[in-house]
C-alpha cells in the first residue's frame, strides 16, 4: 500500500490559520462597507488622500476645516466624510494584517523576510512623498515594492503559502493605489470598477489561504473535474462582478427605470454598447452621478442582465450536480440558495428603485457566492491513496 496522500501546507507559525481567517473576515467587512460608502454617494467626501481634509480621522463640523485646501474641491460634509475615512482605516488595518501574514509565510524562505520588509518600506515611503506632491517618485517606489513582491511570488511555491501570501499583499497594495485614484480621478469608472474587483480578489486569496492553512479537505473521486467546474464558475462570477462594478460606477442601475424583464417599457430599448463600454475616458472629469447618456447606460445595464442569466443557469446546474452527490448536498443547497437570492436582490434593486439596504445586500451576496466557490476550490481534493 502507498503512503496516505496529504496536501497539507506547512506554515511556520501555529496561529497562521487564525490570522488568515481574521483577515478574510475583515476583507468581507471592507467589501460590504465599501459598497455602503459607494452607494450612499460618499466616495468623494474626503477629497484628499490618505487624510480627510488634512485629518487622520474626519471633520465633525464643516467649519473646522473651512480653510483647508480640499474645500476648493468639495465642501466638507461630515455626515458622509466619516464613511469614506472609516473605510480607509478598515482597509489600512486589513493591509497591516496581510503584511504580517506575508512576513509569517516567507520567514523560512531565503531572503524572504528581507524581500517583504523591503517592499513594505518602499510602499510606505511612497505615501508621504505622494502627500507632498512628489507623484513621480512616489509611483516609482510603489511600483518597485510591487515588483519585489511579484519576484517572490514567482520564485516561491505554495508549500507554506508563501506565494499566495505575496500575491495577497501585492493585491492589497494595488488596492490602496486604486483607492487613491478613485478620489484623485473623481470616481473614474475604470478605477472604481477595478477597486471592486481588487477587493473581491483580495477576499478570495485570503479565504483560499485560510482554508488551505486550516486543512479540512473534502475528498472526492472526481475531484479534478469538480475543481475545473468550480473554476469555470469563478470565471463567470468574476466577469459578472466586473459588470456589476461597471453598472454602479456609471450609475446605470436604474437605466431601465423600474422595468423588469423589459427595459424602459420595451424588449428592444435603444442601447449604445460602443459608448457604454468605452473604458478609457478623460481625466479631470467629475464622474459622480455619471456622464453617459441614456442609451449608453441602458447598454451597460442590459449587459449585466444578460451575463447574469448565463451565470444563473450555470450556478444552478452546478448546485444540482452537487445535490446529487453524497456528502455534497449541503454545499449544493447553499450554492443554489445564494444564486436564487442574488438574482432576487438584483430584480428588487430595479423594481424598488435601488434602495440602499438592498443594493448593499446585493454586493454582499456576490461576496458570499464568491466565498462559497473559493471554499469548494480550496477544499475539494483527490482521495487518499
Amino acid at each position: 500500500m502507498g503512503k496516505p496522500r496529504t496536501d497539507a501546507v506547512r506554515t511556520s507559525y501555529r496561529h497562521f490559520h487564525r490570522l488568515a481567517w481574521l483577515a478574510a473576515a475583515l476583507a468581507f467587512g471592507v467589501i460590504v462597507f465599501g459598497a455602503f460608502v459607494r452607494l450612499s454617494n460618499a466616495g468623494l467626501s474626503c477629497p484628499d488622500w490618505p487624510t480627510c481634509y488634512g485629518r487622520a480621522a474626519w471633520p465633525t463640523h464643516a467649519g473646522d476645516v473651512a480653510s483647508h485646501a480640499a474645500n476648493a474641491i468639495r465642501v466638507a460634509d461630515p455626515s458622509k466624510a466619516w464613511r469614506e475615512q472609516l473605510h480607509r482605516h478598515l482597509a489600512a488595518s486589513l493591509g497591516t494584517l496581510v503584511f504580517v501574514l506575508a512576513l509569517l509565510a516567507v520567514r523560512r524562505r531565503k531572503h524572504g523576510l528581507l524581500q517583504v520588509l523591503a517592499a513594505g518600506a518602499l510602499v510606505g515611503a511612497s505615501i508621504p512623498l505622494y502627500m507632498h506632491a512628489q507623484y513621480g517618485i512616489a509611483a516609482a517606489l510603489a511600483i518597485a515594492g510591487e515588483l519585489i513582491l511579484l519576484a517572490g511570488a514567482i520564485r516561491w511555491n505554495n508549500s507554506d503559502l508563501a506565494r499566495v501570501a505575496c500575491l495577497a499583499l501585492m493585491t492589497i497594495v494595488f488596492q490602496a493605489l486604486l483607492g487613491m485614484w478613485t478620489v484623485t480621478w473623481l470616481l473614474k469608472p475604470i478605477v472604481v470598477t477595478g477597486h471592486l474587483v481588487g477587493g473581491m480578489t483580495t477576499f478570495a486569496l485570503l479565504l483560499w489561504m485560510a482554508w488551505r492553512a486550516t486543512d479540512l479537505p473534502i475528498r472526492l473521486a472526481d475531484a479534478a473535474l469538480l475543481r475545473r467546474l468550480v473554476a469555470v464558475a469563478l470565471v463567470l462570477l468574476g466577469v459578472q462582478v466586473a459588470l456589476g462594478g461597471w453598472v454602479s460606477s456609471n450609475y446605470a442601475a436604474l437605466a431601465c427605470g423600474n422595468d423588469f424583464p423589459t427595459c424602459v417599457g420595451t424588449w428592444t430599448p435603444p442601447a449604445n454598447f460602443h459608448d457604454g463600454f468605452a473604458v478609457m475616458r478623460g481625466v479631470g472629469v467629475d464622474y459622480e452621478g455619471g456622464v453617459l447618456d441614456g442609451a449608453s447606460r441602458i447598454a451597460i445595464h442590459l449587459a449585466h442582465r444578460m451575463w447574469a442569466a448565463i451565470v444563473f443557469v450555470y450556478l444552478l446546474w452546478l448546485s444540482l450536480r452537487f445535490l446529487r452527490m453524497p456528502g455534497m448536498r449541503g454545499w449544493g443547497t447553499l450554492l443554489g440558495l445564494l444564486t436564487l437570492s442574488q438574482v432576487a436582490l438584483g430584480i428588487a434593486n430595479v423594481k424598488l428603485g435601488l434602495p440602499l439596504h438592498v443594493a448593499v445586500s446585493h454586493n454582499a451576496g456576490a461576496a458570499l457566492l464568491l466565498a462559497t466557490l473559493v471554499t469548494l476550490a480550496a477544499r475539494i481534493r483527490e482521495p487518499n491513496v
